[in-house]
């Protein structure tokens, strides 16, 4: 199928074993690819291709032997690795480039009558071969051996059909071991009774950015883009070509870029390569003259410049026909429908969840995502007071046709394989966040059987859960799809009743959860307390905010509790005006002289937590801590100094501006005075008068004689 109308490279084979799809290898082809431009010459001309290396089928087999043994060898060493890699790369040094791709460009790329220059590169490499030391890893030496004796025994196969002129397209590194193919024998008996495992083939897209070599492709090349620049543009016009090119890309980019720079840059270029004794201009003269002209200096254009026209963000594209699962044709329907681009680059994709259409979009990637396959992820979502929005960044990278393969055998449609594989997910999951998060990603998806299952099995876990974090941090996520599920056309009245049970039990043991907390673990439970009560709000079930606020009041009058803690709650009633009466006397009483430096400042952090306006509006609670912060001795206040300012560096600037403007005009020093104070007129002056011995001796105080 290569040549089939509608074959686009980049492209790659993709082989797989069927049960365990896991096990896979990606062959890429480029539009300059040797082996592409191969494939497509034999195929035109009525001349047979085949394959040469060693299939796969006992490659992944051999790969599998060696994941069950018992004991793993030593890797061969670096520079052993980085010879076998790249061994053009040590000829290229060798010759005064900085790399083998450098030196293959001058050298082959810009050479029209290069023919010759290959039985060079074949005496090259056997010198190279000769000189480099075994393997160290014993499973890397037999791969190598068997690999190249299957490629000898490949040829003599056509050697034997009478073929006259054979072509082998093969890496540099393994020349010298295809020159003599008579030892027939030897290769036989290598590559004797080998393991063998059932091998799938099929066409998928690729990009120019997985075959660069930067991306980790073992066998890829730095400047992907380049190369195909080269395959169309030969000899002296493509430096000209080029340039052009860079001009049109920076003048869409709002950038600088005339006629004038243009030529400057042809001729500098062609000036920098005469001077190196090149023949013509490669990527590191124009990059140099780019460079210099084009950018002074600046990273950005450069940037550009390497993204577009180095690397490049082609997508391939397979003809119709490419034999594929039944999930992949679904999923290339839906896409076909839904009117979604598959771009190999990141593209924004706003939904409006009001829309039929969108709608659906939304639900056929949120339904990719339970199945492991993240073409989108949502990155943001907003629209008044409700969430009809979202905001997608799209890209489709070449793995996940492999990720399709892996979900295959869930279903043979996108819906279907996500129920499916939902289901499978709900049975294995045992913990309440992660049963959660799948209720969550099934009320976003529309896969209401599966949801059924889902809910029984949180109801379940719920049940015997006495975990109260957890049961806390699965509120959140229901909370926020119960609320907008009429957006999503969603039934959520099961969800509700979940949630009913989990606050029901998270009201009643709240108490014990918050006692004996270091900082580490009151300053988790507080960030959980903020998040449920936000959920709760959400929600708008006034029996559950009843039953919040009683478990938090225990919170703030309880001992044993974190402070922190206890500003957490008591902030929460003052906002809800649950309990007003009782606000001043927790601040007063957490803030008294009683209460030590740093439990009365963990108190005003989780009081006041990252919201100063309190301060600015609440006459009473200002004074009250003024007064607390007034009243401190010197060397408390040095104590307590580094943590009160850690509370209020969480401020946004415009609050801490007005707090600090409203100390300055402060100018009352009177005590807002806590509880109801007797008159002076209900003390008996004699009975006080006993006391006073009694206090001077405890303090130490001599009578003041008048």
């Amino acid at each position: 199928m290569a040549a089939a109308e509608g074959m686009e490279p980049p492209v790659a084979v993709l082989l797989y074993v069927p049960e365990e799809s896991k096990r896979a290898a990606f062959y890429p082809f480029a539009e300059f690819s040797p082996e592409w431009q191969a494939l497509l010459f034999a195929l035109k001309n009525g001349v047979s291709p085949r394959f040469i290396d060693l299939p796969q089928s006992f490659q992944f087999a051999l790969q599998k032997e060696r994941e069950n043994e018992a004991s793993t060898e030593n890797l061969s060493e670096n520079g052993e690795r980085a010879l076998r890699h790249d061994p053009l790369g040590w000829l290229g040094q060798a010759a005064g480039y900085g790399g083998g791709e450098e030196w293959w460009e001058h050298m082959v790329e810009q050479r029209q009558d290069g023919k010759e220059l290959f039985g060079a590169i074949a005496e090259a490499m056997t010198a190279v071969r000769s000189e480099s030391p075994p393997h160290a890893d014993s499973f890397e030496a037999r791969r190598e051996a068997l690999r190249e004796a299957h490629m000898r025994r490949a040829i003599r196969s056509a050697q034997k059909e009478g073929r006259e002129r054979i072509a082998v397209i093969c890496g540099a590194w393994h020349v010298p071991a295809l020159t003599d193919v008579s030892s027939a024998n030897a290769d036989n008996e290598i590559l004797k009774s080998l393991p063998k495992l059932k091998v799938e083939a099929t066409w998928v897209p690729w990009t120019y950015d997985r075959l660069a070599a930067e991306s980790g492709y073992g066998a890829g090349v730095d400047s992907p883009a380049w190369y195909e620049h080269l395959w169309r543009h030969s000899g002296n016009i493509h430096c000209a070509a080029w340039f052009a090119r860079v001009a049109k890309l920076l003048r869409e980019a709002d950038m600088d870029c005339s006629s004038a720079h243009v030529i400057e840059c042809v001729r500098l270029s062609e000036a920098i390569a005469a001077v190196r004794d090149r023949p013509l201009p490669g990527l590191h003269e124009m990059m140099e003259a780019a460079t210099t002209v084009l950018t002074m200096g600046e990273e950005a254009p450069l940037r550009i410049i390497r993204r577009d026209l180095i690397i490049g963000r082609r997508l391939g594209r397979v003809a119709e026909g490419v034999p594929t699962v039944p999930l992949q044709r679904d999923l290339e329907k839906s896409q076909k429908s839904l009117r979604l681009k598959v771009s190999a680059t990141e593209e924004t994709l706003e939904l409006d969840l009001r829309k039929e259409n969108d709608l659906a979009r939304s639900r056929l990637l949120h339904r990719l995502q339970l199945l492991r396959i993240p073409w989108g992820v949502v990155t943001h979502a907003r629209g008044g007071k409700g969430t009809f929005r979202e905001i997608w960044k799209l890209q489709w990278q070449p793995e996940l046709a492999l990720a399709v393969i892996e979900a295959a055998p869930f279903g043979n449609t996108i819906e279907e394989a996500a129920s499916s594989y939902a289901i499978h997910s709900a049975g294995k999951v045992e913990d309440v966040r992660s049963l959660t998060s799948l209720v969550h990603q099934l009320l976003l998806s529309n896969l209401p059987s599966a949801l059924d299952i889902a809910m029984r099995a949180l109801e379940a876990r719920v049940a015997v859960t006495g975990d109260v974090p957890q049961l806390m941090d699965a509120v959140p996520p229901l909370a926020n799809v119960s609320r907008y599920g009429d957006v999503r056309q969603t039934d959520v009245l099961q969800v509700l009743h979940v949630i009913d049970g989990l606050v029901a039990r998270i009201a009643i043991g709240l108490r014990v959860a918050c006692q004996s907390l270091d900082d580490e673990a009151a300053e988790q439970m507080a960030a959980r307390i903020n998040a449920l009560h936000s959920a709760i709000k959400l929600i708008d079930r006034e029996e559950n905010l009843e039953k919040w606020l009683n478990a938090l009041s225990q919170i703030a009058d309880g001992g044993g509790i974190h402070d922190r803690l206890s500003g957490v709650a008591s902030r929460i009633l003052f906002d809800e005006e649950h309990d007003v009466s009782k606000a001043a006397p927790r601040m007063s009483r957490a803030l008294s002289r009683g209460a030590g430096p740093e439990s009365a400042a963990a108190w005003l952090e989780g009081f006041l937590s990252s919201s100063g306006m309190v301060l600015v509006h609440d006459n009473n609670l200002f004074q009250i801590v003024d007064d607390w912060i007034g009243g401190l001795s010197g060397e408390r206040f040095t104590q307590i100094l580094p943590l009160v300012r850690r509370t209020f560096s969480t401020f946004p600037p415009m609050e801490r501006r007005q707090i600090g403007e409203r100390v300055r005009r402060q100018t009352s020093t009177t005590t807002i005075q806590i509880g109801d104070a007797e008159p002076a007129s209900l003390w008996n002056a004699e009975r006080s008068a006993r006391v006073l011995p009694v206090l001077r001796t405890i303090l130490g105080i001599e009578e003041q004689k008048s």
